[in-house]
């Protein structure tokens, strides 16, 4: 976890580590926070990874973070410990999530809705959903399963 501040005390690593939500996790790897993983991490699951990184990043505390869909290829109660551990870490800093489950961005200060390469709606979820367009169909897709084609 002190990958990118290596002066990073125990205190701020556990503290990171609790934020995270990898805190019991960690203490149950066969040697506790001084486990070493593998380059591709391979010894552990890909919401671990992530929640991993999300650690990371809180023990770097950066004031910019650019993060790609944190959510993808997770259980269902990994993803609700990685949406948690998402809204501490993005609190008070800028940030850039590229989002394809929209429930990861849904809190965001401004939203940027893009189409093929195009910005078709921007503002908060509020907004975009009132404005009933691409946004709104997307977001309504992901929990009814139904999409306008219009």
């Amino acid at each position: 976890m002190k990958y990118g501040r290596e002066d990073a005390s125990d205190e701020e690593i556990y503290a990171a580590a609790k934020a995270a939500h990898v805190d019991s996790f960690v203490r149950k790897l066969p040697d506790g926070y001084q486990t070493v993983l593998n380059e591709e991490a391979s010894n552990i699951s890909q919401g671990q990874r992530q929640l991993l990184t999300i650690a990371r990043a809180f023990v770097a505390n950066p004031e910019i973070l650019i993060l790609d869909e944190a959510t993808s290829s997770v259980d269902t109660r990994t993803e609700v410990h990685i949406q948690h551990a998402m809204e501490r870490l993005l609190k008070n800093r800028t940030s850039f999530v590229v989002a394809h489950r929209l429930s990861t961005i849904q809190g965001a200060d401004n939203i940027i809705v893009m189409n093929h390469g195009s910005v078709v709606e921007t503002g908060t979820h509020e907004q975009l959903m009132d404005q009933n367009g691409f946004y709104a169909d997307l977001y309504n897709s992901q929990f009814t399963g139904n999409i306008s084609l219009d």
